[in-house]
């Protein structure tokens, strides 16, 4: 079991960045693959981006892509995600997620019990 501390949100203008982090703790953390989810008011969970155990295969949805860069460093149990290019559209609770399955199962497993989560932080964008 992987234990989940996010960090990073805030409130910024849009066409801002953020840099969110997602501490980890367990033994488990090098071998499971990360990721962040998003979650608006009166909107489902969404997958935003993923990356793999290794921190190569990664998988964003198409809503970030290009402004979104999730990465990972297994020697600080860390994984982050960059958000440049802010919008509006992009105010969620960010949730970090982490989960034994290989991420391009990921977008068809939201709301199935595979993922350990964070608590989430808040990201809101002004317009």
């Amino acid at each position: 079991q992987v234990q989940l501390v996010e960090s990073g949100g805030g409130l910024v203008q849009a066409g801002g960045s953020l840099r969110l982090s997602c501490g980890a703790s367990g033994r488990t953390f090098s071998s499971a693959a990360m990721g962040w989810f998003r979650q608006a008011p009166g909107k489902e969970r969404e997958l935003v981006a993923a990356i793999s155990w290794s921190g190569g295969p990664t998988y964003y949805a198409d809503s970030v892509k290009g402004r979104f860069t999730i990465s990972r460093d297994n020697a600080k149990n860390t994984v982050f995600l960059q958000m440049n290019s802010l919008k509006p559209e992009d105010t969620a609770v960010y949730y970090c997620a982490a989960s034994t399955l290989d991420i391009r199962e990921w977008p068809s497993s939201v709301g199935r019990p595979f993922f350990s989560w964070g608590q989430g932080t808040q990201v809101t964008v002004s317009s």
